[in-house]
């Protein structure tokens, strides 16, 4: 089953209401935002990181970016560094490389999410394509994910 079938199939069995979406091949979140015309803060993606050499999710805005320091610091790690594609690639065996879904927990990883993006009503997301994303409620996410929320993002343009 690929990723948005995944995707599809575990928000039904939870009666979770989504919005699917469409867009031209694109490899940035922002640039899936612009193309969805949705303001980047709502347009949630997905980075993979090493913390002490334990692979975890952290979900921000597109616009933002994971400031490492506040990682450490939230973590109380020693090593903080973003994985590279080789090493999250078979976590992820049903996305291709870099569309993973904020939904690290159907893939066995913690998930931790930037305040920023936890003030939304809705987040979109993609799931495991370059092509496609999903809608839903933040509240719906954060029943089924429970991520652990945090300040670790800063913004890298205006919203």
């Amino acid at each position: 089953m690929q990723c948005k079938e995944k995707m599809e199939t575990y928000l039904h069995e939870h009666q979770v209401p989504f919005k699917e979406q469409h867009h031209t091949r694109t490899f940035s979140a922002l640039t899936i935002a612009e193309s969805e015309h949705i303001p980047g803060k709502k347009m949630a993606k997905t980075v993979v990181m090493q913390i002490d050499g334990q692979m975890m999710c952290f979900v921000l805005p597109a616009a933002y970016y994971v400031d490492l320091d506040k990682v450490r610091a939230i973590m109380g790690a020693k090593e903080v560094s973003l994985a590279h594609e080789d090493e999250f690639e078979l976590t992820f065996p049903d996305c291709e490389v870099g569309t993973m879904p904020p939904f690290g927990n159907l893939y066995g990883i913690s998930v931790y999410v930037d305040k920023s993006l936890a003030a939304e009503d809705m987040i979109t997301f993609a799931v495991g394509t370059y092509t496609d994303t999903m809608s839903i409620k933040y509240t719906d996410f954060e029943q089924l994910v429970h991520p652990h929320v945090a300040v670790f993002a800063r913004s890298q343009v205006d919203l």
